[in-house]
């Protein structure tokens, strides 16, 4: 009565089905999980130049260099549906001319099996922190934060900002040594 493409067809479309209802039972096993953890974070050095940027102009503006200490345990963050973890530490400030300045300072991406736990000492950003101006010097209200995209097997990518921040001042007078 019907043909092999009738009844293949019919089963591949079933299989589907309960594959997609599968996944989605997963993903709502997870969806209401809390993913939010300590994280200590400490500024080691701290340091201001104001220097030409080649890039956009040649007009001087600050860079600054952090140095600083990172301590966090994120075993709890990953269950059966996490994948992987991007990190990353933005500094947030306030300047005169922008009421919020966001720069990602340093990034990580931790795979499910490798270590989760992280304790860095004395570690360098791995981008420049500039500022598009001349708002870092003498700030005192620069905030470092360690936040992270979970990467899932089934489901929404939720961006999580760690419990505990760091709060730290810039210099008042520019750094002359080299670096």
């Amino acid at each position: 009565m019907h043909t092999v493409l009738t009844r293949g067809n019919a089963t591949v479309a079933y299989s589907l089905s309960v594959l997609a209802c599968l996944t989605f039972s997963c993903f709502l096993s997870t969806v209401f999980l809390d993913y939010r953890t300590d994280a200590n974070i400490n500024t080691v050095r701290v340091l201001v130049k104001n220097v030409p940027d080649y890039g956009a102009s040649r007009e001087k503006h600050d860079l600054g260099f952090v140095t600083f200490d990172l301590e966090t345990n994120l075993t709890s963050v990953f269950n059966w549906n996490v994948k992987q973890l991007f990190l990353y530490m933005t500094a947030e400030y306030k300047t005169p001319s922008n009421t919020l300045n966001q720069v990602v300072l340093w990034d990580k991406i931790i795979l499910r099996g490798e270590n989760p736990v992280l304790d860095f000492k004395k570690m360098n950003t791995k981008y420049y922190f500039w500022d598009d101006g001349n708002g870092l010097r003498d700030n005192r209200n620069v905030s470092l934060y360690l936040s992270w995209n979970i990467i899932p097997n089934a489901g929404l990518l939720p961006s999580v900002q760690a419990t505990g921040k760091h709060v730290f001042k810039f210099p008042s007078e520019y750094a002359t040594s080299s670096i």
